[in-house]
């Protein structure tokens, strides 16, 4: 077996648990939140502290940073509603352009290039040129980790899926011909394509 060298993360100090976390749990898929403030300024961010947590009903969580004001968890608060937009190689560029930092009244969704489309049931906007979008309307926000530092853990459940029919055998999603993008450390993605499959056991 291989030599490990051992982290106890009461001694880590900085960024280091961080990034040992980030670097570790790969890839996780992204969250692309789309919010709205209670003054109607819309949002758009990415959250790599993201996935579906139940399916019936459909449930999915983000996690946003409480260290400075963040838009979409103050959004999210005030509002109780946001989209997730499914990131996929072709807009993938634009996904990471809206994690620069912009002030509260600019709309991120015209920052970085993207059509902000309505939403059936909820008033957060979609993303346009995602193949897939999902309305969802918050449950719960707990407050986790450190009290300076920490995060706000958005709980959502789904109430609209907005799918390219392209991608549709019933509510079977194609895997490739959706091309994901997962996220890694520092500024490395990935691309959901290399799949290979595994029998289940009985």
């Amino acid at each position: 077996m291989a030599q490990k060298k051992n982290f106890p993360v009461s001694e880590l100090t900085g960024m280091d648990p961080y990034k040992l976390a980030t670097g570790l749990i790969v890839p996780r898929p992204i969250g692309w939140v789309g919010s709205i403030s209670a003054d109607g300024v819309p949002n758009l961010a990415p959250y790599s502290f993201f996935n579906a947590v139940s399916g019936n009903p459909p449930m999915f969580v983000f996690s946003a940073g409480r260290g400075a004001r963040k838009d979409t968890l103050a959004n999210v608060r005030e509002v109780g509603e946001f989209t997730l937009n499914i990131v996929t190689a072709e807009v993938a560029d634009a996904m990471n352009a809206s994690s620069a930092s912009f002030e509260a009244d600019v709309d991120e969704f015209d920052a970085v290039g993207v059509t902000a489309v309505p939403s059936t049931s909820i008033r957060p906007p979609m993303v346009g040129e995602c193949k897939a979008n999902i309305e969802c309307r918050v449950t719960q926000i707990l407050d986790i980790g450190d009290p300076a530092q920490g995060n706000g853990l958005v709980i959502g459940e789904a109430v609209q899926f907005h799918i390219d029919e392209s991608l549709l055998d019933g509510t079977r999603i194609d895997q490739a011909a959706l091309r994901a993008v997962g996220r890694h450390v520092g500024n490395s993605y990935s691309n959901a394509t290399d799949l290979f499959d595994l029998e289940r056991p009985a």
